[in-house]
Parts: C-alpha cells; structure tokens; sequence
C-alpha cells in the first residue's frame, strides 16, 4: 500500500476557496470484476462473462450525459470508473448518482465498477496546469490500459467518448485498446439497438441545441445550497415537496409536509404557491424551499368548479380563507421522471435549425409544463405519443429542454394509451427474461412436479388428517390462501387454520425472479389486462393451492375455546397441504343457505351415501367457520373498526377467456367470512415478528385521519339530519351505522364514501422507525397488522413469509446463510412497496376512466338513452354541484353557472336549460334565479344527468356531465340499473374494441410489426387486447377513486 496526497480546491460555507490535502492510499491489489482475471482478485459480486468480443470503458463524459444508453441490456461488459462515477454524484447530483448505483447493483446486467483512483499502476495524479476534463480522460484511458495489460491481452478494451481531442491523442497508442465515439461504438457493435441509436440521436440534438443565454431572464436564480440549509433551520425558509393541482395547473400549487410549522404562522393547511412564476421553475414532485410572501400577498385557494382545463380566472369570491401564500427559493431536489408528451401539429412558430427543430411538446400530465424537444423526425412525430426525459430548466428560458427516449404511437390508440397510463405511473414490466423462467420449477406431462422427500420431512402434514378448501372469485386460478376447522376430542376447542402458499419456498432471496418481484412490488391491475408479479409457472400452478393437489403452505393454526374462542395456543410453521375443495363464493354461499340445487364439483361422481356424507361435512365445516367469523369481526366491532364503503366488480370470462360481462360482487356473508379470517391470520403474523423482531419487523400501519378532513362529511350529514361523531374509530363507526335514511339507501353510501375520502393511505413500515404506539390499525382497530395472506401478489408478503420463517425456525434460517435485512434496508423497501402500491391504484383508475371513455365516446350524447342517468348530488361548489352517478360509478363536476354567466334554469316539469341569471351558494343547497324562477339544487338530490365525452388530443379523454333535469331519471328500471348497467358498458367496449381488433388483423399484413419498445408493455399472449389472463380480483369500473377502494386502501 502507498500513500499518497489528493490535493482538493473547495469553497467554505462562506463563499471562500479551501485548499484541502488529504492522504490518498494506493493498493496493488484492486478487484477487477472479469472471469479472466489471471492475478486472483477478490472479485465478490458480480463479475463480467469471459466469452464476450470486448469490454467497454466509458469516460466521464459518456457516463455523465449518456447514462440512458448505456442502461441498455443489450450493451454487455460495461466498467464504469471511480472516476467518472465521483464526476456524476458531482455534477447530476444525489438522484442520478442513486440511478447509477443501482444499475451497478443490478444482476440482470453485465457491468461492474473499478476502482481505478485506489489501483497503483491505473491511479494519474494531476499535474499542473491541467483541467480537471483532461484530467479525468487522461485518468480513464489509464483505466482500459490497465484492464487490457491486467487481463494479459485476452480480451480487447473500448474506451467511448465523445472529445475528439482524445480520440486523436489516444486511439492508436496502445493495441488491444480502442477509442472510438459513441456514435461509431453503437454503428459497429450494436447496429442492431435500434433503439440505442434513437436516443443517441435524441441525446446529442438536445446537448448541441441547449437555449442561448437570453438578454433578459425570465426567473430568478435559486439560492445556493448553503444558504438554503441555514434558512429551514432558522426558520425563514420551509422545506416540502410541490403539489401542482390537477385542476388548475397553470395557477395553483401547494407545499405540504408532516409537521410542517413556523414560528410565527400556523402552516397547518400547507403554503399555497400562486401563479407559475413563483414556482420558479420547479416541477411538480420536486423538493423545493419556499419563502413566505407579505401577509398582505395571501391568497386562498380556488373553491369553483374549473371549466375546461384553461387557465383559472377565479376572482376573490370563489376563493378560501387566505393561508400561508410562498414562493420557491431554491430546489433541494429534482424528481424528473420519464413524461408522456405529445408532439403538436407544425403552426410555423416552432424554431428550426439546418437538421432539426426545436417542439415544444406537451405533456399527458396537465401538471408538467410543456418541454422543448429537438428532434428531427418532427413531422413524422406529430400527433403522437412520445416518452421524454428532461436536461435541464435555464433561469433564461420559460420551458424546460429535454430530449425524446421512444415512440409511444398515434395519439388515441387503445395499446398507446395504456402504455401511456403505465409510464405516467413508472411502472414498467417487461416479459419474464429467459433467465429468471430459467430459474423456475418444471411441471410438465413429461416430468410432473413431485413433493421432494426432504421437504416433506420437514414440514406438517396435512393432506390427511384436516379437511382444507379454498373460497374465492368464480375462475380464480391463482388461489393464495385456503382455510381449514375442525373440533378437538372433547368438543371444548376448536382448531381454525389459515393456510397460505409458500412461495418464499420458490423464490429464494436475491434470485433474478426475487429481484424482478421486488421491483414491482405487486401485481398490476388494468381494465383489460393484468401483468404478474411472478412467472405463470409460480402464480397459476405451483404457489396456486388449488384442488386435489399436493402443495407447500405456510400455515398458521389457533386453538380456540368453542364458546368464547379465547386464543389457547396458535401453532406457525411450513406444511403440505391438499385442497379438498376448490369453492367459489356463490356456491359457498349457497351451501350455508341450504340450497338443494348446489352442486360441489369434487362430489359429483360419488356415490349417493358417500356424497351426502362429505357434503354434510363440508357445509358443517362452512357454518362453524361463519360462526367464527362473526365472533371475530364483533371482536373488532367493540373495538371501533370502520366498514366503510368500497367497491369490487370481477370480470366473468367465456371459455376463450374473454370478458363477457363486468359484474359488481354482491354482497354475500362468505366475503366477510373469508376476509375475517383472512385479518385475523395477518394480526397473529404481525404479533409473531413483531415481537421476534422488534426493530426490523415489516408490518402495515394505518394512521387516523386529521380531523379537519372530516369536514365535508360532518356538514353533508348535518344538512341532512345527521351528527357525524369523528372524535375516534369507534365513534365513527356507530354514527355512520346510525346514519340510515330508509328512503334512500345511497345517502349512507355517500356518506361512507366520504368518510374514506377523509382516511389517510395505510402504509408498510419497519418497526425500527415508529414507537410502537404509532403501530395501530385505524381502519382494522388492531394494534398490529401485516399482509401476509397474498404473497403470489404482493412482495411485502414475501418479505413476511421470510420474517416468519426465521422467527419460528432461526437455526434453519441461519444455516441456509439467510440474513435479515437491516432495518434501515427493511424502511427502503417498505417505502418501495407503498410507492408501487400507490402507482398501481392510480394506474387502475386510469385505466377505468379509459374504458369509461371508450364506451361513450362511440355514442352520441343527444340520442342514446344509455349516455342519459341518474345522479346524486353529494357537494356544493360555487358555480357547481359534484355527482356520482352509481349506475356507470362515474364522478364528477356539473356546473350550474358557464363561463358566459348563464344559469342553469328549470322548467315546471324539471327540465333544464341555460339562460341568464345568477347564482347563490349555500351549505346544503344551491340556487340558481333567472327569468322561469329559482331552481334549487340540494346535497343527496337525485338528478337526471348527460354524459358525453370531452376530447383532449394532448391529454386523455375525460367524461363531461351536463344536468338534463333537476328530477331523478325514469328512464330504466331502477332494480336493473346498478348491476346491467356496468355489464353492458363493459360488453359494449369489448365489442367495439373486437371490431377494431378484427380490422386490425385484416390490415396487418400491410403493417410493420410492433416494435420491442411497443412489445414491451404487452403481456398479453393474443391479438385481443380483452383476453385476461387468471383473474381479475381488484378491478373496480364503477368507482376507482380512492374513496370507493376502501379495502384495498386500508386492509
């Protein structure tokens, strides 16, 4: 080892330039990361495969401003230097730097870091005089002269740049060792990545074309780091992230932080940010400090219904109280994503160099400002979708300027707006690689699946001495948990079971399939599709606990007292297990009510007696578990847990596995069987590691509510007749249940679905970061709560299983050399998981309002009595009403005043039309006074509304509702409507997409095919974008807002 001195020129917090010598340590001895290595290095983790034609070695230009390509899988044998790594975490910043590590980190691909600074014959002090870019180059090429002499010439080294000065100096000074650019790099070893190309491309038109300097600047400069940090710690300056409001984009935005508090000011409601010059360049996401203006500049926020998307012209008298009005100082931290921008129609305004031209695109999410491409393609590209990544945001320029990643596809097309909804919500899944099915467990007529003698030694076995079956959706394939009850000789104690699929058992820790299933998180649910968090072989065969086979379970069993179900004993560990039967919930339903016509397929080719025995069995085993189901949930009850209101429809399939009808579930005893049992297993789990593991136990936490989110709720049921008691769970819940109007059932509908709109979101924690009073279950009223009930679709169940594997058995755990994550690395993960599960929600309530689009906008609005409905009025607005409309679960704005000044009037027989007039607001009610009279619009009115569609051509289509009458609608037979409405919206859209998807086939031998980019996102293994694949437990089509999802959010 050497010492050495590294001699830095920095600036002190005081502006003041530091010289600052630190002792630099060079070793002989570096790990190289390749299989060649000929000198033993300590090569731990991932090294380079040893059959490929060259190594490439990217300098710091190369790594610092084309990082995007060299992320590309197909680019094989990457060394990133500790030079150009350090010159990223300098000049990108914390977020890139993080993106960088993380692909080093990543198995699926082939790079590795050297740690050329450290290695004594690669190491170049700087000299005198030189730059630090020469420098850094010089420090590189250094680094591909000594892999090539270390790997004694057995493998050729690329270094890429884009300096043509090096190029010159160095590509032909050592053989074995090439300089090349990027351009001729990707033209000669990649000719194939087109994809590659285009981004290259797309990459150099942005960093050639950057904005020049403008004579004036249109924001001002954010303040330096320093400067910023001591202004939150006095308190001058507030530290949060910005919220851009979705309905008024142009103008309002908001910073809200927990515990977010000033000296001086109540900052409660958050610090309101008025008007895009104030943003000062920050986007919607991004961690920013704010400084608070004069109180005298308070504004409040809009309270009006917006109109269109245009921007808010809202006066004084549509606005809240004045709060705490700010604007942006500086930025702490980018979050810039990948954005869906569409590329507009050429007008002549746009500018235009020799090769190409600078579009201002515009993106899907109306909170992101418009960012300025160039691209060379702008006519091919007009009036398509396209993903961009913003470069960078001048003081100079009014928009950002970034470059384009890939083409999407037409605007409007049904498979290029559902790739949109998933990249607006980052979730990418790719088909299962080769690599990770490699991994997987064979189950073929050829070689079936066996249970391996080993394990059946060390697990429980069930398959004879427990009568276990499932009960789930009709069609449910990958079947996660199944139950079990019996009573105990003596007939004092009962033995309830929950037996769950042992997936950890297939999916080891740190594997490709484990790595891939971490990095979704869960299971993706759209309308049409679903994409896996596991390979088929795993969620629909081998982890699927589905009848009359043998399979792995992690169980866990009670010892109840028959009488009280007081706890005796519970019993955890790793069984075998074999479904006896496989029930849906109609049939078990059924069985509990006594029907004769119930038929029990596994029983249907036994003998009459033996038949009868069995069914009487089964249906004893049924009704016990009801028993102890009741018991249970008023267990809860006493303890204030909440039933609010939520909604799930599951998908009924034709034998081609098409959708035929979209069918709400109806509320059946078995469901709230199932799910009791379900809870009570995952509160036993949690208590399990919780206390085995006190500070590194992954469980779920609901917070309570902020009381001031109550307020809709409180005032709605109050005009009503109602008191709202919100003091505690158990308040709510008993005023909610008293809440009744027996002359209209959907009031206390509303009601609840504004109590879940008020919920905070449940969230995955580790146990080391909260006290444990901060562990309550709001919503569940449990003191502790985990999921581990689905871990064929959700990871942090995996992670559970994991847990409980080790706290029931340490010593087997430890001698498979299995570890537990830290709790530090257990928070990362936990915040993962919430931020996919909150991804996944909102990309399934894009994807509904999409097929809700769909339906409609083939209709015309003036003539089709299914685009007329009844509506409920459930909010008061200044110029509006907010409705649901229950048969389509639709919600949204109808205003009673346009932008004109018009007023919506109606007639003696309720029909509605707009004449001049005015409006008056109130509390419950709304009034609208013109020429016919005043109409009066009160909350929980039912009206008859028209849906039509308004068209966005750069953003997605939304539902625009117009009142029809201030009388409910007669138009159908309100028995049928919940229920037909939904399947024949649903049948209609499949029908006309199946037409679209036919005319499609027909052309498709005058079409390209789709390219990897447009493959990428589908899963699907047929043409017809309505073929699901298992099942679809969570799709909602009514109401996927996040008040109706309560279960979903909450449990």
């Amino acid at each position: 080892m050497i010492k050495t001195e590294k001699i830095l020129h920095l600036k002190s917090s005081r502006g003041r330039k530091v010289r600052v010598v630190r002792e630099h340590y060079l070793r002989e001895r570096v790990p190289c990361g390749s299989c060649l290595c000929q000198a033993a290095c300590d090569n731990d983790g991932k090294v380079l495969p040893g059959d490929l034609t060259h190594y490439v070695v990217p300098d710091v230009g190369v790594v610092v401003d084309y990082l995007e390509i060299l992320e590309f899988r197909e680019l094989q044998g990457v060394v990133f230097t500790q030079t150009a790594c350090q010159a990223v975490q300098h000049s990108k910043g914390r977020r890139q730097y993080n993106r960088l590590r993380n692909l080093l980190k990543d198995p699926r691909h082939d790079c590795v870091l050297f740690a050329n600074e450290f290695q004594e014959y690669s190491y170049c002090p700087r000299e005198k005089g030189e730059c630090q870019e020469r420098w850094q180059t010089r420090c590189v090429y250094s680094a591909a002269v000594w892999y090539h002499d270390h790997l004694a010439g057995m493998m050729d080294i690329v270094m890429i740049t884009e300096d043509r000065d090096a190029i010159a100096q160095y590509g032909s000074l050592n053989s074995g060792v090439y300089v090349i650019s990027v351009q001729d790099f990707l033209r000669d070893f990649w000719p194939q990545v087109q994809g590659a190309h285009e981004l290259y491309s797309s990459i150099s038109q942005a960093l050639q074309e950057k904005e020049s300097e403008a004579p004036q600047k249109e924001y001002s400069e954010h303040l330096p780091a320093e400067v910023l940090e001591a202004g939150i710690k006095s308190g001058r300056y507030i530290k949060g992230t910005l919220n851009i409001s979705k309905h008024r984009p142009q103008n309002e935005a908001s910073i809200m932080t927990d515990g977010l508090s000033n000296k001086s000011t109540d900052l409660s409601r958050g610090v309101l940010v008025d008007g895009g010059k104030n943003r000062n360049r920050a986007v919607h996401g991004d961690v920013v400090v704010v400084e608070l203006l004069p109180k005298s500049e308070w504004r409040g926020k809009v309270t009006a219904l917006t109109e269109g998307q245009g921007e808010e012209k809202g006066g004084e008298e549509n606005e809240s109280q004045p709060m705490p009005t700010g604007r942006v100082v500086g930025i702490l931290q980018r979050n810039w994503r990948d954005y869906v921008v569409t590329f507009p129609p050429r007008d002549g305004t746009q500018s235009q160099s020799r090769n190409s031209q600078r579009i201002l695109a515009v993106p899907w999410d109306r909170r992101i400002p418009k960012i300025r491409i160039s691209t060379q393609q702008a006519d091919a590209l007009q009036d398509h979708r396209v993903v961009v990544r913003i470069d960078s945001w001048e003081s100079t320029s009014l928009y950002p300027n970034g470059h384009s990643v890939r083409v999407l596809g037409p605007a409007g097309e049904l498979e290029t707006e559902v790739q949109t909804i998933l990249i607006e919500n980052g979730i990418h899944v790719a088909p299962f690689s080769d690599a990770q099915l490699r991994e997987m467990p064979v189950n073929s007529p050829e070689k079936p699946w066996t249970i391996d003698p080993a394990q059946a030694a060390e697990r429980r076995d069930l398959r004879e001495s427990h009568l276990v079956f499932s009960i789930d959706p009709r069609g449910c394939e990958d079947v996660d948990d199944t139950l079990s009850v019996r009573s105990l000789p003596g007939g004092k104690l009962l033995e309830l079971g929950v037996h769950i699929a042992d997936v950890t058992h297939f999916v080891t820790e740190g594997s490709l399939t484990d790595l891939e299933a971490r990095l979704r998180a869960t299971t993706y649910y759209l309308a049409d599709r679903r994409y896996d968090m596991l390979p088929a072989v795993l969620s629909a065969d081998l982890c699927s606990l589905l009848g009359g086979v043998d399979r792995y379970a992690m169980s866990v069993m009670w010892e109840l007292d028959a009488h009280t179900l007081a706890v005796n004993k519970v019993w955890y560990g790793r069984t075998i297990i074999r479904s006896s039967y496989q029930l849906h919930y109609e049939l078990a339903q059924a069985l509990l009510n006594g029907e004769e016509e119930a038929e029990v397929p596994e029983l249907s080719e036994l003998g009459p007696e033996e038949k009868d025995a069995k069914l009487a069995e089964l249906t004893q085993a049924l009704e016990t578990l009801t028993h102890v189901a009741r018991q249970l949930r008023a267990q809860r009850d006493r303890g204030g847990a909440l039933e609010l209101e939520g909604v799930e429809v599951r998908a009924q399939l034709d034998e081609q596995r098409n959708i035929t009808a979209l069918v709400p579930r109806q509320p059946l005893e078995v469901h709230e069987t199932v799910a009791e049992c379900m809870i009570y297993a995952n509160h036993w789990v949690a208590r399990k590691i919780q206390e085995t593991f006190p500070h590194q136990a992954l469980l779920r936490r609901h917070p309570p509510p902020r009381q001031e989110f109550f307020s809709q709720l409180v005032d709605s049921a109050k005009a009503r007749g109602f008191a709202i008691d919100t003091r505690t769970n158990k308040a709510l819940a008993d005023s909610l249940d008293q809440a009744l109007d027996p002359q209209d059932p959907l009031v206390n509908r509303l009601l609840r679905m504004m109590a879940t709109a008020a919920m905070s979101q449940a969230l995955y924690f580790s146990t080391g970061l909260e006290s444990q009073d901060q562990f309550y279950h709001y919503g569940l009223a449990l003191d502790r709560y985990t999921h581990f009930t689905s871990p064929i679709r959700r990871y942090a169940d995996i992670v559970v299983h994991r847990l409980l594997a080790a706290a029931i058995d340490p010593e087997r755990e430890a001698g498979l050399g299995r570890t537990l994550a830290s709790n530090k690395e257990l928070e990362e993960m936990a915040q993962h998981i919430n931020n996919k599960n909150m991804a996944a929600q909102r990309a399934q309530k894009s994807s509904t309002a999409l097929f809700q689009c769909l339906y409609f906008k083939e209709r015309d609005p003036q003539t089709d009595p299914s685009c007329v409905a009844d509506a409920v009025i459930y909010s008061i607005r200044n110029n509006g009403i907010l409705v649901f409309v229950p048969e389509y679960g639709v919600k949204g704005p109808v205003y009673v005043k346009n932008r004109d000044g018009q007023v919506v009037a109606a007639g003696p027989d309720g029909s509605c039309e707009w004449q001049s007039g005015s409006v008056r607001q109130h509390s419950d009610h709304i009034s609208t006074t013109s020429s016919c009279g005043t109409s009066t619009f009160r909350l929980f009115d039912h009206i008859t509304v028209r849906i039509s569609v308004h068209s966005a051509p750069f953003h997605g289509d939304s539902l625009n509702l117009e009142v029809v009458s201030n009388k409910p609608h007669r138009g159908a037979e309100p028995q049928q409507t919940p229920s037909q409405g939904r399947s024949q919206l649903v049948q209609e859209v499949v029908r006309l997409a199946e037409e679209a998807s036919q005319q499609a086939q027909e052309k498709k031998a005058a079409q390209p095919k789709l390219s990897k980019e447009e493959r990428e996102f589908r899963q699907s293994k047929t043409p017809n974008l309505y073929s699901l694949l298992e099942e679809v437990r969570e799709l909602a089509l009514m109401d996927l807002d996040r008040a109706a999802r309560v279960c979903a959010t909450t449990a």
